[in-house]
């Protein structure tokens, strides 16, 4: 696991458990008060952060980071909130995760082709589309892939230590990759939904702090 810190000098910590593929470059756009922690590339679950100077920590974790904050948050103490964001923590579960044929979209993701992805599963108009690439990962497909191979193993050998209790939910309402019926059911009444979003909804809000507050 990598991790982006950003120190703006304050009491509290905003941990924010990224996606598959992302790196810290595809949130500069958002501007918080609070100081932020960026995890990301989730080839393992080793994250060695000293997190004893923060006497408030607030975890958001957004799509594949769903699942790795499901495995690891408990170990983090002070923790006030907890929120998922397009994702949810059983992420390979056929219903309530990523189903295999959008896995097999995921693996099929080429220099040739991920700009149709980006495009078709990743943000809802033109605008937005402009904006992400401006903003886009500087993580190689290969770094991607095996990052996805990674993932899928550890989901598969630690499903039943799963915590998959958030305080609050966040989905995009055009969401291609997670089914939003599905995250309706497991939410219930926790769950937020955003109009007119796609999976990247990071253009929605203008900080991590606004995703706490939805």
């Amino acid at each position: 696991m990598q991790y982006f810190y950003q120190n703006n000098r304050s009491k509290d910590l905003i941990v924010f458990f990224a996606g598959w593929g992302c790196d810290e470059n595809q949130f500069t756009n958002l501007h918080d008060r609070k100081d932020v922690l960026i995890l990301y590339d989730y080839q393992d679950l080793e994250l060695n952060f000293n997190f004893e100077k923060y006497q408030n920590i607030y975890l958001i974790a957004y799509s594949a980071g769903v699942l790795i904050a499901a495995l690891i948050a408990d170990k983090i103490k002070n923790v006030r909130l907890k929120v998922a964001v397009c994702g949810n923590p059983y992420l390979f579960d056929e219903t309530l995760g990523i189903d295999n044929q959008t896995i097999e979209v995921f693996k099929g993701i080429t220099l040739d082709n991920y700009l149709d992805f980006r495009r078709k599963y990743m943000v809802f108009s033109d605008e937005e589309y402009e904006k992400y690439n401006a903003l886009q990962s500087l993580r190689t497909v290969e770094s991607c892939m095996a990052e996805l191979d990674a993932l899928q193993k550890m989901y598969a050998v630690l499903k039943d230590k799963i915590n998959p209790q958030f305080d609050k939910a966040v989905m995009a309402q055009n969401d291609l990759i997670f089914k939003i019926a599905a995250q309706k059911d497991f939410y219930g009444q926790k769950l937020k939904v955003i109009e007119n979003a796609r999976h990247h909804i990071f253009f929605k809000v203008k900080s991590f702090e606004d995703l706490l507050e939805i």
